[in-house]
């Protein structure tokens, strides 16, 4: 773990959940609205999760995958 200045946070490191420097302050979303958000983000995640993987990107993997095969 990274030592740091007190006033100083990482979202991993801040369990109190303070705002970032610079953010908002007296903003807070309702429960409905946070529902609502992460129903939309999910149906985006699984729009472009279903999507194929371009033949360029699974070449280049089989490659990858093979260089490490070699020198393994």
């Amino acid at each position: 773990m990274v030592d740091r200045p007190e006033n100083e946070s990482h979202d991993d490191e801040n369990p109190r959940h303070e705002p970032r420097p610079g953010a908002s302050k007296g903003v807070s979303l309702t429960p409905q609205i946070r529902d609502r958000i992460a129903l939309q983000l999910r149906s985006m995640y699984d729009s472009v999760a279903s999507q194929p993987v371009p033949d360029r990107f699974a070449e280049l993997i089989a490659r990858l995958d093979a260089s490490e095969h070699d020198q393994g």
